[in-house]
């Protein structure tokens, strides 16, 4: 049984009510090479985003025998693959002749792949299914030359992979008790109206942007500012996963009304922040906005894909307009202060940040990335 959205309405109308929000216990600096540093985001990104789980694709994506979806994460060229059985597989896209790439980024349908450089051919399980000129070529055991799998699992609407091969994970170990709040989303049930990608800063610098309310007043005032009320949240862990609570605006209503004739869901926004990169917002009348921050080749640059979702009833008019508001809030308000936060890193103002107790989604955040520097077991529910 998952967290009772009546419990969070409670805990955000008595924040409301007494000008408070869920607190860390203490202030936290972090240093700025946490930022800067290019060894050290090469051992943190390497660890946090090769070695441990991440999710790569929603299962609506692949909705089909044949379906793929191809990307380059940190450099690790991906495919991943719906097969005849259902199941969603996933590979290095890379052919084992001479290691060309099979297929560019993006998505499809496709009865087999083909390599552009010399036509080996491979099926949806991986197997190498075919040879340009094999009688000429020579003898070698068809089965030592399979695609490279990665290991791949469907949970909760969204296909998780790990990009180190030969290395395996437990998806229901990773997620813990969080799995029943992914489940709650029933991401599979909706349509994916729009996908995008956005160019962003650092990805600790765009991830801070995600998991607090402190700014929402601020710099989003022309846009999901309009809705909710700032320095607002209620927050829980799951580990290193979270649900951060955002009150809206007619979260004082409730004071009128008797609790068990509340609507919950009319008066707060939940986001489900799964560790390290994925976000899930906007869940209200519909609309959903699904956003994942790969990190790019260096500290100061990533890649962050937007998928718009929308319930099958939702019209048309209605997506368009969420899907406008959450582009602006991201790349032109969250992106555009992000920006110039990496613009001025260098300067030498400051050899530290310091995260107050009202972000302590934020802490969590940064501890678990220390956490997970340290040893790469995952226990916990």
């Amino acid at each position: 049984m998952g967290i009772d959205p009546l419990n969070l309405a409670e805990k955000a109308l008595s924040h409301f009510r007494e000008g408070s929000t869920d607190q860390s216990e203490s202030v936290m600096k972090m240093p700025i090479d946490a930022y800067t540093d290019p060894d050290r985001y090469k051992r943190e990104s390497n660890l946090i985003f090769r070695h441990l789980p991440m999710a790569a694709a929603l299962s609506i994506e692949l909705p089909e025998a044949g379906n793929y979806k191809a990307m380059t994460v940190l450099d690790v060229p991906i495919l991943l693959v719906r097969g005849k059985d259902g199941k969603a597989r996933a590979f290095l896209n890379v052919c084992r002749h001479r290691g060309a790439k099979l297929c560019p980024d993006g998505s499809g349908t496709s009865r087999v792949f083909s390599c552009p450089y010399h036509a080996w051919t491979y099926g949806h399980l991986g197997e190498l299914v075919g040879r340009y000129g094999a009688d000429t070529f020579g003898e070698i055991e068809s089965e030592e030359y399979g695609l490279t799998s990665l290991d791949c699992q469907e949970q909760a609407g969204l296909i998780w992979t790990l990009l180190s091969p030969g290395k395996s994970f437990d998806v229901d170990l990773w997620l813990g008790d969080f799995k029943t709040e992914l489940e709650s989303l029933q991401l599979g049930d909706w349509v994916l109206h729009e996908q995008r990608e956005l160019p962003g800063p650092g990805w600790k610098v765009a991830m801070d942007g995600y998991l607090e309310a402190y700014h929402h007043q601020i710099v989003h005032g022309r846009t999901v500012g309009k809705h909710t009320v700032g320095n607002l949240l209620v927050l829980n862990t799951f580990g290193p996963h979270q649900i951060l609570t955002f009150a809206r605006k007619s979260i004082g209503s409730l004071a009128d009304i008797p609790r068990e004739n509340w609507k919950p869901m009319d008066h707060i926004r939940l986001i489900h922040s799964c560790f390290p990169n994925l976000s899930i917002s906007g869940i209200l009348g519909g609309q959903c906005l699904v956003s994942q921050v790969f990190p790019g080749p260096t500290p100061e640059t990533t890649v962050t894909r937007q998928s718009i979702l929308a319930a099958p009833s939702v019209d048309e008019e209605s997506v368009k307009v969420f899907s406008k508001m959450t582009l602006e809030a991201v790349r032109d308000e969250d992106y555009k202060i992000g920006a110039d936060i990496q613009s001025s890193i260098h300067a030498g103002a400051n050899d530290h940040f310091v995260f107050g107790k009202n972000e302590p989604a934020v802490q969590n955040y940064h501890k678990w990335i220390s956490n997970f520097m340290e040893s790469e077991t995952y226990t916990w529910s």
